[in-house]
């Protein structure tokens, strides 16, 4: 298969690649950089250096992985304009060259930010409310993708990911708490914890992720990729330490505007339909993330 992964150099996109090269399909990475790195690009894998507002040429390629975004909660509600730009026009460019040229577009969306808070594993018909500019341009995405279904008669799909962690985390992202915690903990220094640590996420790891994403070519809807556990800041941090092997307390903060208390997927329909669940459980793949770090 010919795929294209925007958003290819940077930390999810880059195990999406890897799990297309793995399974032998031709891949083109298209990034701006901006996040990404070079060195996320894994050989075999052709890189291009654009801008998902830019005009794209999608070459006949059979599916477009969506995966170029402006991630940063933070940067939403400081810069709204910038985030809509890249979310929102941006996804609506990738999907106008999709259609141009026949192209699946698997989109990479968010569940935490969409839902609001949660009462309990929130199903993809739980009332979509979310609280940041950056949850808000994610929906937008996503009801263009539907709509685009209806328009076209195409099979585009969106995912709504939980807090994905694992190798080549950027800290500053949606879900950058464990890239955080481990950095912090490898230099030697006392992480933050904001507000009280109760707030829950779904943290899945970036590998399940990458399968549920390959596993939705070809399919048409929205499915949540998590885990369907809850797990508390205060949680993560303890089996961070553990993992890293360290006695660091961690330092405490105010709560930070826009963040939930409680937010967690249910993933009974990515299991019925994508034959997909998540296989690494959080302490195996700190671990894993945490080795990533070492020299």
């Amino acid at each position: 298969m010919r795929a294209i992964v925007t958003g290819g150099a940077g930390f999810i996109g880059s195990h999406v690649v890897d799990a297309l090269l793995t399974r032998g399909d031709d891949v083109l990475v298209l990034d701006d950089l901006s996040r990404g790195t070079r060195e996320n690009v894994p050989e075999g894998a052709q890189l291009e250096v654009v801008d998902i507002r830019e005009p794209l040429d999608f070459r006949e390629a059979e599916v477009c992985f969506h995966l170029a975004a402006q991630v940063d909660v933070r940067v939403s509600i400081e810069r709204p304009e910038h985030d809509a730009q890249v979310n929102v026009l941006g996804t609506v460019n990738v999907l106008e060259a999709a259609r141009r040229h026949g192209t699946q577009v698997v989109f990479a969306s968010t569940g935490g930010a969409i839902y609001g808070e949660c009462e309990g594993p929130a199903p993809e018909d739980a009332p979509r409310e979310p609280l940041s500019p950056y949850g808000v341009s994610k929906l937008a995405g996503e009801e263009y993708v539907a709509a685009y279904n209806r328009l076209y008669d195409t099979g585009h799909v969106s995912l709504r990911y939980g807090n994905v962690y694992g190798p080549r985390q950027d800290p500053h992202g949606e879900a950058g708490v464990v890239a955080i915690f481990l950095g912090r903990l490898a230099g030697g220094e006392r992480p933050r914890i904001f507000g009280d640590g109760r707030q829950t996420r779904d943290y899945v790891y970036a590998g399940d992720v990458a399968r549920a994403t390959l596993a939705a070519v070809g399919k048409r809807g929205v499915f949540n990729v998590g885990t369907g556990i809850e797990t508390s800041v205060l949680e993560l941090y303890e089996l961070c330490r553990k993992v890293a092997g360290s006695e660091l307390e961690a330092d405490h903060a105010e709560a930070r505007l826009g963040e939930l208390q409680r937010s967690v997927l249910d993933v009974t329909r990515a299991e019925r339909e994508l034959g997909w669940r998540p296989e690494v459980g959080l302490e195996d793949g700190l671990r894993r993330t945490w080795e990533s770090l070492q020299p």
